[in-house]
C-alpha cells in the first residue's frame, strides 16, 4: 500500500473534544514496499494527533475503489481521535 492522502478533515478546531481525519491508501499490486509505507504513515498521523494531546479512539476501514488491472485498489481509513484531558 501507499499513502495517498489525508482526504478529509471534519469541519473544527484544534481544541475540539474529537476529530475526525479520512485517508485513502492505495494497494500496490506490482512493485516493492507495498504495505509499509501506509502502515509507517498511519503510525505518523497517529502520532501527530498524539503530539497535540488526541489519543486514537476509533478507526475503520472500508473498500473506496480500484484503479483497474495491475493498478491496485484504494482503501479509506477513517479515525476519530479524541483529546485526553
Amino acid at each position: 500500500m501507499a499513502w495517498d492522502n489525508v482526504a478529509g478533515r471534519a469541519a473544527g478546531n484544534d481544541d475540539e473534544k474529537y476529530i475526525v481525519l479520512q485517508v485513502v491508501l492505495t494497494e500496490k499490486f506490482l512493485g516493492t514496499g507495498s504495505g509499509v509505507a501506509s502502515l509507517t504513515n498511519l503510525q505518523n498521523e497517529i502520532n501527530k494527533q498524539a503530539e497535540k494531546g488526541y489519543r486514537l479512539h476509533t478507526i475503520t476501514t472500508t473498500s473506496s475503489g480500484s484503479k483497474g488491472f495491475l493498478g491496485g485498489d484504494k482503501i479509506q481509513a477513517t479515525m476519530i481521535f479524541e483529546r485526553i484531558d
